[in-house]
């Protein structure tokens, strides 16, 4: 009986969710199934300097489903660019979701796994650093400075970096990285469906000037007391403060039994720091009873501001592309997709990353302890002249430090540069 009662009110639920999501206008899904190559152009940026990396289509060293593939950065040292098109759309009035997932396998150094939307006409065979692009979305990591979320929009022709701090996934396991952008200039971050920043356009990003500025007419008043401390004024100096020495003889010297004084002259003990002297003296400090606090010039509005109820809008986007350079190549992107509905977007992570995220996580666990294994396997056993050995291992170590070093400094040049 009770499951009866329940029943209706469970289909209505069901029935609900499945409207809702049936309601979702999805402007792009990629879950890279057969015939993914014809959807996605290689471009040939680089191709000329030979630095264009290749692209393996694969579900990666370790995995939930062997058939749930996605396309991997392959070569070391390498820049990367593909993208796609799909019907130019507009996110005016909507809310716009970007959504796809990333695994870094290869343990990332310095690198990215971002991907960008693009509006207007893009040349998709010349796709690459310079091409103009409208969102800048994903995971970046380089050296131990950079772990973070990059959110950037670009607004009247120029990139803003958001301006807050999201930290990013660290890890050799899938994550699903989720934008979403509303009417009302409000915006989320979520990784693997939590939430993980949230705000507003107008201050998380300097696409406008600031509503408000401080006046530049404005001056503190002459009888503004911003010291919140004073002099005690019923302190008084003890008598005989001023006639405290620094230093005093070290009542515990003894003269050198080889003192000569006729030669050396008469022996006198060795000062040593009074403690008693405690320095200059000054009246302890007491709260101001007239402090005001410190002065700040009001805020006026700012002439130079002009509100965009457009601010959030991207008229035009009509791509989705991947371009990126990488020193250490393994990064896989998976199940692309941009949307209206946020609800559907989280839904497609549950169905993919959610339901393979315990079987992947168990798969690069054993592949870490085969791993592990064979490397204790290679270690060389011990002999007579293990020092020696010891020795040499640490020298050659230092020498392969030393490179590392210079590798991963350079490595961040590049970064920087790009």
């Amino acid at each position: 009986m009770a499951f009866g009662v329940r029943h209706p009110n469970f289909l209505s639920l069901t029935l609900l969710s499945l409207l809702a999501v049936a309601s979702a206008k999805v402007f792009f899904e990629e879950r890279f199934d057969d015939g993914w190559e014809n959807r996605w152009v290689k471009s040939e940026w680089k191709k000329d300097e030979d630095m264009a990396g290749e692209w393996n289509y694969t579900s990666g060293k370790w995995h939930g489903d062997p058939n749930d593939k996605g396309i991997q950065t392959s070569e070391d040292y390498r820049f990367y660019a593909i993208s796609a098109e799909y019907p130019e759309c507009s996110n005016k009035d909507k809310t716009l979701v970007f959504q796809f997932s990333v695994k870094h396998e290869q343990k990332l150094d310095c690198g990215g796994g971002y991907m960008k939307l693009l509006s207007g006409e893009v040349d998709q065979k010349k796709f690459g650093g310079d091409t103009p692009y409208s969102i800048m979305f994903g995971p970046d990591i380089c050296g131990y400075s950079t772990k973070k979320v990059h959110a950037i929009l670009t607004y009247n022709g120029t990139n803003h970096l958001i301006k807050k701090d999201v930290p990013c996934e660290t890890d050799q396991l899938t994550h699903v990285y989720t934008f979403i952008l509303r009417p009302d200039a409000t915006y989320s971050i979520l990784i693997d469906n939590e939430e993980k920043q949230i705000g507003s356009l107008y201050s998380d990003w300097d696409l406008l000037p600031p509503k408000k500025i401080k006046d530049p007419e404005a001056k503190k008043p002459e009888d503004w007391d911003d010291k919140e401390y004073i002099p005690d004024p019923e302190d008084k100096k003890p008598e005989g403060y001023d006639d405290i020495p620094k230093e005093i003889p070290d009542s515990d010297a003894k003269k050198p039994e080889d003192w000569d004084d006729e030669e050396d002259g008469e022996w006198t003990p060795p000062t040593i720091a009074n403690p008693e002297y405690k320095g200059p003296w000054e009246p302890k400090k007491i709260k101001n009873p007239n402090y005001k606090g410190k002065w700040k010039a009001p805020l006026i509005d700012n002439p130079d501001f002009k509100d965009d109820p457009d601010l959030y809008v991207f008229p035009s986007l009509k791509y989705v592309g991947i371009e990126l350079w990488q020193v250490k190549s393994g990064t896989l992107f998976d199940n692309v997709l941009i949307t209206d509905d946020p609800e559907y977007a989280k839904q497609l992570a549950e169905e993919t990353w959610g339901k393979h995220k315990d079987v992947e996580k168990a798969a690069f666990e054993e592949a870490e302890k085969i791993r592990e294994a064979e490397e204790s396997k290679d270690e060389p056993v011990d002999s007579d002249g293990e020092e020696d050995e010891e020795d040499a291992d640490d020298e050659s170590k230092t020498e392969a430090g030393d490179d590392t070093t210079e590798t991963e400094e350079e490595t961040e040049d590049v970064h920087d540069e790009l």
